[in-house]
């Protein structure tokens, strides 16, 4: 796999500095059931890291100590992690809210069977990948059968409440285009995917949301070797806005890999680079209980314009104005 980093590193990107943290965003470990495409963690079968109890009771202090509300797992598939429904139970009993980035695919895995019933049970928000709502499309991304294998994980959640009007139960569904282009309109999309799932499949969900694909570990690799990198590049610095600055997500979140060492956003993290301001040197969470992280230099570099290329993308989908309202009405 080749390294896209050494064209990322000198940039021009607009200087941006923190807002007040309200996100932890946490690694639980690079082994995933599946091996996508377009996956920035490079995660599959075969990688072997992983969150120990000890680094995750440190991310316990942490909420408790810096006050967030938030705690987003990731991966990987987070749920592969022995610890995994430990540390949910743990946040949860905190008052923490608690995303869980699900592949859907590993509701189905052999010992996976009551994992949609014990996310219900704990109220986890679920932020589930779904990259199209037609076969063809999802499984050239994410593998053959993936695509059945995800509708039988929505049916799954569905039963249990996920995605129903006055359930209580968070059901989200993430979108990322095919190839080097950026996402469609998040609200028309959503409409779409809203109608497609349920004549098609009697699926229901909450949102949406829609990312932008980051020229970083497998899908920047593929873009060099078919010659699309810069391309792409300049299409993200094209489509740069100024306004979306003031919604990436990296002003309020803070991401932390399998170590606990803790960097700018999960990009950055893949990326190697440290917290922004830190110099050469790792941040570890330990070093920030005591710590207001408020104002303090977020690190960039050009891939950065994939998060405000267009309507923008988080981890929380679109950051433009039509879709931050859509989301918080």
């Amino acid at each position: 796999m080749r390294d896209t980093f050494p064209l990322l590193a000198k940039t021009d990107f607009p200087s941006i500095h923190r807002n007040r943290l309200d996100t932890l965003q946490a690694n639980l470990g690079y082994r995933c059931n599946q091996s996508c495409t377009h996956c920035h963690v490079a995660a599959g079968p075969q990688r072997t890291e992983e969150m120990a109890w000890e680094t995750m009771e440190l991310l316990l202090r942490y909420l408790a100590a810096r006050g967030v509300a938030t705690l987003d797992l990731t991966g990987g598939a987070p749920e592969l992690n022995p610890y995994f429904r430990q540390l949910v139970v743990r946040a949860r009993d905190q008052g923490v809210r608690v995303i869980d980035r699900c592949n859907l695919t590993i509701l189905n895995e052999p010992g996976q069977e009551d994992l949609a019933a014990f996310l219900a049970g704990h109220a986890v928000e679920i932020t589930a990948s779904l990259p199209c709502y037609l076969e063809e499309n999802v499984d050239q991304q994410r593998g053959k059968g993936v695509f059945e294998s995800s509708l039988a994980g929505l049916r799954q959640l569905n039963a249990l409440g996920y995605g129903r009007a006055g359930s209580g139960l968070t059901l989200n569904l993430v979108y990322n285009p095919l190839g080097p282009v950026l996402p469609p309109d998040q609200t028309g999309l959503e409409a779409a995917y809203k109608r497609e799932l349920a004549v098609r499949h009697g699926i229901v969900f909450n949102r949406l949301l829609a990312l932008a694909n980051m020229p970083i570990q497998r899908f920047g690799s593929q873009l060099l070797s078919k010659g699309q990198f810069k391309p792409y590049m300049d299409l993200l610095k094209s489509a740069h806005r100024d306004e979306n600055l003031e919604a990436v997500m990296c002003r309020n979140l803070v991401s932390v890999d399998w170590r606990g060492y803790v960097y700018d956003c999960d990009f950055n993290q893949m990326l190697k680079l440290p917290l922004g301001g830190d110099g050469p040197g790792r941040t570890h969470l330990s070093e920030l209980l005591d710590r207001d992280l408020t104002g303090a230099r977020i690190q960039v570099a050009d891939h950065c314009y994939g998060c405000t290329a267009g309507q923008g993308s988080s981890c929380g989908g679109a950051l433009d104005a039509a879709s931050l309202a859509q989301a918080t009405a």
